[in-house]
């Protein structure tokens, strides 16, 4: 491994979560070997292709794992793995546990732009991707790239269809002899995993996160969650590569030993089926799919289900019209998640059904030092200092779930993380007197649609070199299906009108994912401006919300 992942935690503070049994001090294979040992067959996954066990998928994991160590792959290598969620994702996270591999999962439909990125700054020696995925051609496509990728030497191709030219089959790796193959024993507190958040930046930002702080801290999340301490059936309607969706592998399977009940492209008639015969204990998605499920249950005059033990929901604000419906349809609580991949998270209990109550934001539950210690700071210091108690701040994190550090991103982490490790979210929160954490707003510029984090200043950038664009900003409008959408306000050249049309098909050019495209057009000839001599972008998002109608 040539990339740095340094620990920016106190190497005291990470060790005592060990010592103290909040995190397993285990790696994540050994993790999952201990579980299929105690339980050999019990169900492991459910995708569309059936049920997998503990011990078959094990198998499989192994003779991956030793294909891929015969491709020259060792520990500490980076691997990207761009693969629908179903059992060749979790089979390619458990085989890569066993190399003592570091994985980069991103989910399918990212744009090549952005994949180049990842692979490229991560510095992976090799990607595992979909051969074909619903009319996108992964692996095709990052061979065809390559020569942008100095440090990937291996692209692996998986799931139905020929494996390109240049390419290894997965299927062939999976077969493997893996009796020869010693799994590596990765110090607990190492890199397991990166994630990815879009974040507030121009490119995607990549979080290391180590076998104990998932494990550990976000295990010991999901575990709250878990009031008879029986192993979970976890119904992830988000992909498994998503920041929400490592909790799939790593906490479902590897911590609690449970089942993970997976979809490789989420509808609400596809999630409300498996709700139906999957019979899941905990739901996870965000806002807008539970909002889809429910229209879809409405329609359909809710077919008879087991009432699960909670529906968790993430990735952007959950307010209260959705929470009631989704208790009262589902017929079990609806937990609200306040997390994201930069290392905080904050929920609501079991017996929880405030989401505002009296006060600004949204509730989000009392912070769990087992998870993360959360603190109200002062805004843009260097050092830690609190607010004042009862006062509105910058919200930051520190415990058992912190990530390591941002990947080849220096910057980031002197921007995010105190000297003491703290991680600086970007969002403004108070604490309540009961010590209730209270999410009112955010300092970074970000939209989430649907629970996906959209960088406007991406999108600017991309729309800025249209010949028809001579100045673009790009802010968010609220949606009462998707949270909210992009809204692109353009000032065209000499008179020019360009059309969504016209600004789709460019990005599509550029390389940007469709979820990335702004979905409102406003013209105008000129932008306000605020004192400071810059776009008012609070002004133009007033006008969006009043005029253009969004595209279908």
């Amino acid at each position: 491994m040539t990339v740095v992942l340094r620990d920016l935690l106190p190497a005291r503070l990470r060790r005592s979560w060990a010592v103290d049994g909040t995190c397993p001090d285990l790696d994540l294979y050994s993790l999952y070997r201990a579980r299929q040992t105690a339980d050999p067959h019990h169900t492991a996954v459910i995708d569309a292709k059936g049920e997998l066990c503990y011990t078959a998928l094990e198998r499989k994991a192994r003779c991956l794992a030793a294909g891929l160590a015969g491709l020259g792959i060792r520990a500490g290598d980076v691997v990207g793995v761009q693969l629908p969620s179903g059992r060749n994702a979790v089979i390619a996270d458990i085989a890569l546990a066993a190399l003592g591999a570091v994985s980069l999962p991103f989910p399918v439909g990212r744009g090549g732009r952005e994949a180049v990125s990842l692979l490229a700054r991560s510095e992976a020696v090799a990607v595992i991707a979909a051969t074909e995925h619903r009319g996108s051609r992964h692996a095709a496509d990052l061979l065809a790239l390559s020569a942008e990728l100095p440090s990937l030497r291996t692209v692996v191709a998986a799931g139905p269809g020929t494996a390109p030219q240049g390419a290894v089959a997965l299927a062939e790796l999976t077969r493997t002899d893996p009796h020869t193959f010693l799994p590596a024993r990765p110090n607990p507190d190492s890199a397991a995993r990166i994630l990815v958040s879009s974040g507030s930046e121009a490119e995607p930002k990549m979080v290391a996160y180590s076998h104990n702080a998932l494990a550990g801290g976000r295990g010991n999340f999901l575990g709250s969650l878990l009031p008879d301490g029986r192993p979970p059936r976890c119904l992830f309607l988000v992909p498994l590569a998503s920041a929400f969706g490592s909790s799939g592998t790593a906490v479902t399977l590897a911590r609690h030993g449970g089942t993970l009940i997976v979809l490789d492209h989420f509808t609400p008639e596809a999630a409300v089926d498996a709700l139906v015969a999957h019979e899941p204990t905990h739901v996870l998605g965000v806002p807008t799919m539970i909002r889809m499920m429910l229209d879809r249950l409405a329609d359909t005059g809710a077919p008879r289900f087991a009432p699960p033990t909670a529906v968790i929901v993430g990735g952007s604000p959950l307010d209260e019209t959705t929470a009631a419906e989704a208790r009262r349809v589902f017929g079990c609580p609806v937990v609200n998640l306040y997390g994201s991949a930069d290392g905080v998270n904050c929920h609501t209990s079991l017996d929880s059904s405030a989401v505002r109550a009296d006060g600004p934001g949204v509730l989000a539950g009392r912070p769990d030092p087992r998870v993360a210690d959360i603190r109200i700071a002062v805004p843009d210091t260097r050092e830690l200092q609190e607010v004042p108690p009862g006062t509105v701040g910058e919200i930051v994190a520190r415990g058992p779930m912190s990530p390591l550090c941002y990947v080849a991103a220096p910057d980031l982490d002197a921007r995010y993380r105190t000297p003491d490790g703290w991680v600086r979210t970007g969002d403004l929160g108070r604490l309540e007197p009961d010590g209730t954490l209270r999410v009112v707003g955010r300092l970074k510029d970000v939209v989430i649609r649907g629970g996906a984090n959209i960088s406007p200043a991406e999108v600017e950038l991309e729309l800025a070199t249209h010949p028809l664009i001579r100045d673009v900003v790009c802010v968010g409008v609220p949606d009462p299906l998707m949270g909210e959408r992009l809204a692109a306000c353009v000032v065209g050249r000499e008179g020019a009108d360009p059309t969504l049309e016209d600004l789709s098909a460019h990005l599509d050019a550029r390389g940007l994912e469709r979820r990335k495209h702004p979905e409102h057009l406003l013209l105008v000839t000129e932008f306000p401006l605020t004192p400071a001599g810059k776009p008012d972008r609070a002004r133009l998002r007033e006008r969006c919300e009043r005029e253009p109608e969004p595209a279908v």
